[in-house]
């Protein structure tokens, strides 16, 4: 007699087990899904305020040194010829190493 009360229990815990999978299964997609939406990362454009062209910023206000850069190639590019004097914090201009964040300020509008 014991085998009739197993029998609809033993189903019930297999549709339930199928059932989880399929929610799992469903949980992943849209977790998948909504990170598609997002799109990539692009660079950062800003719009000036006359014209309606969009001008790519070459230089933030905090800037991170990169792997290759001297403090002279990236005055050449953000346009502060004075970074040692506005940045305490470097102490020997020949010792920038990538990561080194700096204060830029262009001294020419871009």
């Amino acid at each position: 007699m014991a085998s009739p009360a197993r029998r609809p229990l033993a189903a019930v815990v297999s549709v339930l087990d199928a059932a989880s999978w399929y929610v799992a299964l469903a949980l992943v997609a849209v977790v998948l899904l909504s990170s598609l939406r997002e799109g990539p990362a692009t660079a950062e454009l800003e719009e000036p305020a006359s014209g309606g062209r969009l001008v790519a910023r070459p230089c933030d206000e905090i800037y991170v040194v990169g792997e290759g850069e001297t403090l002279h190639t990236i005055s050449d590019k953000c346009g502060d010829p004075f970074i040692v004097e506005r940045n305490p914090h470097i102490h020997d201009p020949d010792d920038v190493f990538p990561g080194l964040v700096i204060k830029i300020t262009p001294s020419n509008p871009m």
